[in-house]
């Protein structure tokens, strides 16, 4: 089988079937194998109160913008039934209980987990009981919260997908190489997807170093309004990508030792030396310059869900896994079943996160190893 081409058309439909259908279409004539979208439902994201973020388009109010996308199981249904009558994959990304129940009544091929849901324990927990393929992204993490994942994930078939969480991605902080080494050492296929607005570079380099999947971002038009719009490819610039990967496989497959020579070579002569071997890095998994400042506030953390005076006792509804973005970041998830039903020593504003120096008694001393927990909302 040849590398799996993911059209990551996320919300570029703007909830507009009329959209979607031809986004769809396009990027199976684009050369796309599956079409990927995002179940968004605000509350599992981030925190109402998660004000104006940066993203490709430029400041947004990020919690109505993603109650501006919410859709019914209907939608989605829909979208599925235009995939199927195309001819093309459908995959869908979740983001908690709500939207992973949705998606699972669709009966998909595979799930598809988005990197800052790498830590997300119920979430994983939940999906890891489907017993569906989930593909899961690893950008703004660290070795540790791949570990972690895969641990939760230990029931179903797991495809990493290597991944720079900066929109867009600078190129020369990829570090292709890890591709190979993430798939060493879990067992596991692992593919890139691709942040970077450049349509040959990294995919070329990630299938020469063994990339079973290739993801990037698809619009009809770079200027829309979307969220992702502005860094993702447009179909002449995604069909140019993906003739790029087959011919890349093809030299590969004709004698493997040599194709990849061949293909480092071409790219050197093409892009210049230096820019790949920027490109390609060192092999080490750690977290990129570009995302380092994202991994406390990107990643979930339990944030109260209302004022919390000193004296309460916390409970199941009081606080959720979320992604903190401008608000003050958490404990993490898995730590969830040790907070519900401690009492605060001091106040936590609605939207705050919740840590260890909140708690009348610092628990530390109970913390078991992360494994499996039940499950909470």
């Amino acid at each position: 089988m040849g590398t799996y081409i993911i059209a990551e058309i996320g919300t570029a439909h703007a909830g507009d079937l009329v959209l979607a259908q031809e986004l769809i279409h396009a990027a199976h004539e684009s050369g796309a194998d599956c079409a990927k979208f995002q179940c968004v439902i605000a509350s599992e994201i981030v925190h109402e109160l998660s004000g104006i973020i940066d993203l490709p388009g430029g400041p947004t109010p990020i919690y109505e913008r993603f109650m501006a996308l919410e859709r019914d199981g209907e939608f989605y249904a829909a979208l599925q039934a235009i995939c199927n009558t195309v001819g093309i994959d459908f995959l869908c990304s979740v983001f908690g209980a709500e939207s992973a129940r949705m998606i699972r009544a669709l009966d998909p091929r595979a799930i598809k987990l988005a990197s800052p849901e790498l830590n997300h324990a119920a979430l994983l927990e939940q999906i890891n009981g489907f017993g569906l393929p989930v593909i899961a992204s690893t950008g703004v993490s660290r070795l540790s919260d791949i570990e972690y994942a895969m641990s939760m994930l230990d029931d179903v078939d797991v495809t990493l997908l290597h991944c720079l969480t900066s929109y867009p991605a600078p190129e020369d902080e990829y570090n292709l190489r890890v591709i190979p080494n993430l798939s060493a050492l879990f067992g596991v296929p692992v593919g890139v997807s691709d942040h970077s607005t450049e349509p040959e570079l990294v995919p070329a380099l990630a299938v020469a170093l063994g990339a079973s999947v290739v993801e990037k971002h698809f619009t009809l038009d770079r200027s829309r309004p979307g969220l992702d719009d502005p860094i993702a490819l447009e179909p002449v610039d995604f069909t140019l990508m993906a003739a790029t990967i087959r011919r890349v496989e093809t030299l590969i497959g004709d004698d493997p030792v040599d194709g990849r020579r061949r293909v480092d070579e071409e790219l050197r002569t093409e892009f210049g030396a230096d820019r790949v071997e920027r490109v390609l890095g060192d092999g080490v998994k750690r977290l990129a310059p570009a995302e380092r400042s994202l991994y406390a506030t990107t990643r979930r953390s339990l944030l109260a869900t209302r004022d919390l005076p000193a004296g309460t006792t916390i409970g199941d509804g009081d606080i959720a896994a979320l992604r903190a973005e401008r608000l003050a970041p958490g404990l993490e998830p898995r730590f969830c079943d040790i907070v519900v039903g401690a009492r605060l020593l001091s106040d936590v504003p609605s939207g705050h996160g919740i840590r260890w120096e909140h708690l009348v008694e610092h628990p530390a001393q109970a913390v078991a190893s992360p494994t499996k927990r039940r499950s909470t909302v």
